[in-house]
């Protein structure tokens, strides 16, 4: 929801969420929405094909969240040098591929989109929508990966649209 500088998201019935149901293609794979997306090629990031194809699979975006979570040879350094290209190239896809989508995320334009995720301190803000403090960016206890991305996305994808 816009409030003021913000558009804040954290449920998958947002379009913006990972978990959100949508197709698009990438190198010849379908993929039910960026969640999956994200896992497969953080499988494949580390050489794990089962679970690459496990995820590709799924589909349920929890059990593809769990999967990857499970992934064979993972190391956190190599991840955090490569997990904002992945979120982004799979966002960039979601949103250029879906118009209706696309059109929803130009629709914040002029403000920055913000994952009220009060447990994920990472790809979130650490704190829910409700949290006063959310508001306060100063305040904020997470990294806002994912917010910080599709605003990117916005910025990327804003010149492809007449």
């Amino acid at each position: 929801m816009a409030t003021g500088r913000f558009t804040f998201f954290f449920t998958k019935e947002s379009p913006f969420s990972q978990f959100y149901p949508c197709q698009f293609k990438v190198d010849g794979c379908t993929f039910s929405c960026a969640e999956q997306y994200m896992m497969y090629r953080k499988a494949k990031l580390f050489n794990d094909h089962a679970t690459a194809e496990a995820i590709l699979a799924a589909t349920k975006p929890a059990k593809m969240k769990a999967l990857g979570r499970q992934v064979d040879g993972f190391n956190d350094d190599v991840w955090k040098e490569h997990r904002w290209e992945i979120v982004h190239s799979g966002n960039m896809a979601k949103f250029g591929q879906n118009p209706e989508l696309l059109r929803t995320l130009l629709d914040t334009e002029g403000t920055t989109l913000v994952e009220a995720a009060p447990n994920d301190c990472i790809w979130g803000i650490g704190l829910a929508e409700s949290n006063p403090d959310a508001r306060d960016q100063s305040k904020w206890r997470g990294l806002n990966l994912l917010g910080q991305i599709l605003t990117r996305v916005r910025e990327d994808l804003k010149p492809t649209v007449a």
